[in-house]
């Protein structure tokens, strides 16, 4: 019995669904860097960082919140209202040193809405932030219209868009990785961390053990639409246009890569270097197939199917790991 337990625990460390998400990461970037034209140079790396940039910091709290059972549907439009709102800003002649900031506060404002209505009310997050989606969306469209504003200080869209030194490292890679291991030190090395597989496991058995439930939730939204808000910010800066429009969409790749990351839409479950290596794998099969000319449309549907099988996959795993072993303790047992 004792060798077959040895067995099982070497087979959940290297056959878990993270190590599985970050091999298959690394098979697609060998494979598109072989057969796909310039997938492999370093201009597209650049290119592929920045692209991947938006969904990784948002997908980072939003780990957090789904880690807790929760959801948060409304921060591509969190970023379309910021998108808006620092055009507006802009028009009006405030500084892009007041704007900034200021933006991140408008991000956070949204986010606590967020948080009250689903802690402070209980209404459920999915209804709540599909609601807001439309709202925010809508604020910045009030806010901006159909229009655009560009022109913004060549300093700022140039850092964005830069790179490290002159090489093919982007300069917002700083800014991910050192998000990323903030985040990840809270969720993996933290009591907060833990607080939040607690909640995402049983949220009453959380409180009754002295976790403040709620109060961690809200947070949670604030601090989500804080980093959408800075993505805004981001996304104006790289593409020197505020829009309303902006960031259309982005929810989706978000959960998708969240999920594909192998955390569990139930909570509860989950790592950030899972959500990393989906994130990656995400933006690079997406970039390989601009590379290759196929339509928006088609990768649209790339998206939705990796969003239904990363659903659909971990919970066949699962399945199939636990028949494995059952059948395996009574043969055990049978002998």
């Amino acid at each position: 019995m004792s060798d077959f337990s040895a067995k099982s625990g070497e087979l959940r460390r290297f056959a878990n669904w993270d190590t599985a998400i970050i091999v298959l990461t690394i098979a697609v970037l060998l494979v598109a860097s072989l057969t796909v034209d310039n997938f492999g140079t370093s201009r597209n790396f650049t290119f592929m960082v920045l692209d991947l940039m938006p969904i990784i910091l948002v997908a980072l709290p939003m780990t957090f919140i789904i880690v807790t059972g929760e959801i948060d549907l409304s921060v591509a439009s969190t970023l379309g209202l910021t998108s808006s709102l620092m055009g507006w800003f802009w028009n009006h002649n405030l500084s892009i040193e007041v704007i900034i900031p200021l933006c991140i506060l408008i991000g956070a404002i949204a986010g606590v809405l967020n948080g009250f209505l689903i802690t402070g009310l209980g209404l459920p997050s999915l209804a709540v932030t599909i609601g807001t989606l439309a709202l925010y969306r809508g604020l910045a469209l009030v806010v901006l219209g159909d229009g655009a504003v560009a022109d913004f200080p060549w300093n700022y869209t140039g850092w964005v868009t830069g790179t490290i030194g002159g090489s093919s490292i982007p300069n917002v890679l700083i800014l991910i990785v050192a998000m990323a291991v903030v985040f990840g030190v809270i969720l993996h090395a933290t009591p907060v961390g833990r607080s939040l597989y607690a909640i995402g496991a049983n949220a009453q058995a959380a409180h009754f053990s002295g976790i403040r439930v709620a109060r961690t939730k809200f947070w949670l939204y604030v601090v989500s639409g804080a980093v959408a808000g800075l993505v805004g910010v981001l996304w104006t800066l790289r593409y020197s246009s505020a829009r309303a429009d902006n960031g259309a969409g982005l929810e989706l790749a978000v959960v998708a890569a969240v999920l594909l990351g192998g955390v569990s839409i139930f909570g509860g479950k989950g790592s950030l270097p899972g959500v990393i290596a989906g994130v990656v794998l995400l933006t690079a099969l997406q970039n390989a197939l601009r590379l290759e000319d196929v339509s928006g449309q088609a990768l649209n549907i790339v998206t939705g199917a990796l969003l239904v099988l990363s659903v659909l996959l971990p919970n066949i795993v699962t399945s199939v790991r636990g028949n494995w072993q059952r059948r395996r303790l009574r043969q055990s047992a049978a002998r």
